[in-house]
């Protein structure tokens, strides 16, 4: 049995070429002749000692009477002192060779730590594939695009940086938004593992807490404290003397650590009594939860944003034209949907930005659909034509001829592209997504990437279809109206009573409606704004038209009355969306950047309140969220042998 599996290190040695033919070309191809040379004279040695021997074992009668034997004995041995001799000197130059290319091993370390983070999480969910030859060709347009630097410390550290963001961008692309932070968090371990800072100890606390089956060998000084936590506590305090300190603080000071216990985001404070100087950053997770594991999910953004940096915890918004960018002929982008996506105008919008509206053909996958979708792939391929397949797991008996068409391609036009649409399945082929482009389209998390994603796709000729001077504040209102009905569904029955699919479609009709009638009151030169049409037609129609308890009907219609009306341009006092934690204000009118700038100084973590809920409203959703997110990560970890003395993968491997 031949094992063709890559390990790190095989990996770290492939990508290593890679980084010297781009970084230092001329010793790649020194390193490459040197090789060459090595392998034919080693051959010659060995060809010469073959000619010998058989010219010995042919000859009869005396040796020294043989005078062509002896003639071809000194030429043979001639020969291979000369050959020794430039083997010698191969495997100096060598040497030498291999001091100048060690400086990039840092880069191509990286490299192989990030791939294996990557390709891990399709032990998650089956649509994360991913082949070898796409992460090169990330790897590759990485090394070309980073900044380039005369000194060699800071030209390796910007390659570095950018291999890892756009590994990280081109990953959260693909992956749904409950695996963003997972993906972060485990790539920051990885990382950390790589460089020999991890506490393997202190990371499978944090992701198992204590497992063992044993009662507690003494009771809980509190009564707040909740049972497992203890247990936990008492494990944790096993691990190091710090900890087994800070348990005996605990019990000391017990006021003082309740008082920790019950602020509402304790993860933004200190550890009590000195002990977070004490502790590392992935400690305090495990001392995190100990006492509040609903806030471990928010501790975690804080600890890859101290770790690796804040880009880190902010995925890239979705971009089409970096999309495209990314993309082949050979290599179809699949768009893995979510409830309520439906990515086809985006796509055709895209497509009339491109000129691309004349050859732009699309079909939904069904029964009987098959053989039109081959027939567009046939004709699309020849003349650079765009095709998408809609909802292709719909037809996923299918999709196997689909993959054959795709291998048999041998010389598409270079304008072809192929758009995939699919739900996640399990029975889309591997070929396929290995070489494909992923792409998720789902709000991302949080108030402020959701209001960032909405004004990603809005751009000044967008804030100049109506005169009126309301519209660019109210189309801010509109945004933030819109990614507060978006978060609200993660409190589940706590946010609306039914989970409702509102999506892009309702925030963009609501657009036009907004310039519709206020490019009306400007043509009228009305003294007022239209504000019980727009509040209806927005509130009841488009967001309300999705909404089929009563209740939730009520909560949508009190944001239309708190969010517009003529106090947002009162000059007496402010207007605020909220002041909780922050002060979520109207920009003042002006370009997009006035609105850009405002989005991006808004914080990345909100509390329920911004949206009028209790803060309590959040604990049964980061508690889910965060037991998810340590089932992902155990699935993910390396297996290990119980002892920690058995082998591990990259040697049973080797």
């Amino acid at each position: 049995i031949i094992n063709y599996g890559v390990t790190m290190d095989g990996l770290a040695n492939q990508l290593l070429n890679v980084v010297v033919a781009n970084e230092r070309p001329d010793l790649e191809r020194q390193w490459a002749d040197l090789v060459t040379e090595m392998g034919e004279n080693a051959q010659l040695l060995v060809s010469l000692e073959d000619t010998l021997l058989r010219e010995l074992s042919s000859s009869t009668g005396n040796i020294l009477d043989n005078h062509e034997l002896i003639a071809t004995l000194e030429n043979t041995k001639a020969k291979a002192v000369e050959i020794q001799g430039k083997l010698q000197l191969a495997e100096q130059t060598k040497g030498e060779i291999s001091v100048a290319r060690a400086v990039y091993k840092p880069v191509a370390k990286r490299g192989s730590i990030l791939y294996f983070a990557e390709a891990g999480l399709v032990t998650i969910n089956s649509m994360y594939e991913i082949s070898l030859d796409s992460f090169l060709g990330v790897f590759k347009t990485s090394l070309e695009t980073s900044k380039k630097d005369s000194n060699l410390d800071s030209r390796l550290r910007n390659m570095i940086d950018t291999i890892q963001r756009q590994v990280y961008d081109y990953t959260c692309t693909g992956i749904f938004e409950r695996h963003k932070l997972m993906f972060s968090f485990q790539m920051t371990c990885m990382v950390m593992n790589g460089e020999g800072t991890l506490e393997m100890p202190v990371l499978d606390f944090f992701l198992k807490g204590d497992t063992s089956l044993e009662g507690v060998s003494e009771v809980c000084p509190v009564t707040w404290l909740v049972g497992s936590g203890w247990k936990d506590l008492i494990c944790l305090s096993g691990l190091n003397d710090v900890f087994a300190d800070l348990v005996k603080d605990f019990k000391a000071k017990v006021s003082v650590w309740k008082e920790w216990y019950d602020l509402e985001s304790p993860e933004a404070v200190p550890i009590p009594s000195g002990f977070h100087a004490l502790l590392s950053p992935l400690q305090r997770l495990g001392v995190m939860r100990c006492f509040r594991p609903d806030r471990v999910y928010n501790a975690v953004k804080l600890f890859v944003m101290e770790m690796v940096g804040e880009k880190y915890v902010q995925p890239p918004v979705l971009d089409y034209g970096r999309i495209f960018q990314q993309s082949s002929p050979k290599a179809p982008m699949v768009f893995i949907l979510s409830p309520g996506a439906d990515p086809q105008s985006d796509i055709q919008k895209f497509c009339d930005e491109m000129g691309m509206t004349a050859r732009f053909k699309f079909v939904a996958l069904g029964q009987g659909q098959g053989p039109i979708a081959e027939q567009l792939l046939e004709v699309g391929s020849k003349r650079g034509h765009w095709v998408l397949l809609q909802n292709c797991h719909l037809l996923a008996s299918w999709l196997k001829t689909l993959e054959k068409i795709l291998n048999d391609m041998k010389d598409p036009h270079k304008d072809f592209r192929l758009w995939l649409t699919t739900e996640p399945t399990d029975r889309f082929p591997l070929g396929i997504l290995q070489r494909a482009l992923k792409v998720v389209t789902e709000p991302p998390d949080g108030l402020k990437l959701n209001m960032r994603a909405t004004y990603s796709r809005i751009d000044a000729a967008v804030l100049d279809e109506c005169p009126h001077w309301a519209f660019r504040p109210c189309l801010y209102v509109l945004a933030f109206l819109h990614a507060v009905v978006l978060e609200r569904r993660k409190y589940g029955k706590i946010g609306w009573n039914v989970n409702y699919d509102f999506n892009e479609s309702d925030l963009n009709i609501s657009r036009r409606l907004l310039s519709l009638y206020l490019q009306k009151s400007f043509e009228d030169s009305d003294e007022f704004l239209p504000w019980g049409s727009l509040k209806y037609l927005i509130g009841d129609a488009m967001y309300g038209g999705r909404v089929s308890d009563d209740m939730d009907r009520r909560i949508l219609k009190t944001y239309l009355e708190e969010y517009m009306g003529d106090f947002l341009f009162d000059d007496c006092q402010k207007f605020s969306f909220s002041t909780t934690g922050f002060d979520y204000q109207l920009p003042e009118w002006g370009e997009l950047e006035n609105y850009t700038q405002m989005i991006e100084s808004l914080p990345l973590t909100n509390s329920p309140a911004v949206f009028g809920l209790h803060p309590n409203a959040e604990i049964g959703y980061y508690s889910i969220a965060v037991k998810s997110m340590w089932m992902d990560l155990i699935s993910l970890q390396p297996r290990r042998a119980g002892s920690g003395e058995g082998m591990s993968r990259e040697d049973y491997i080797s």
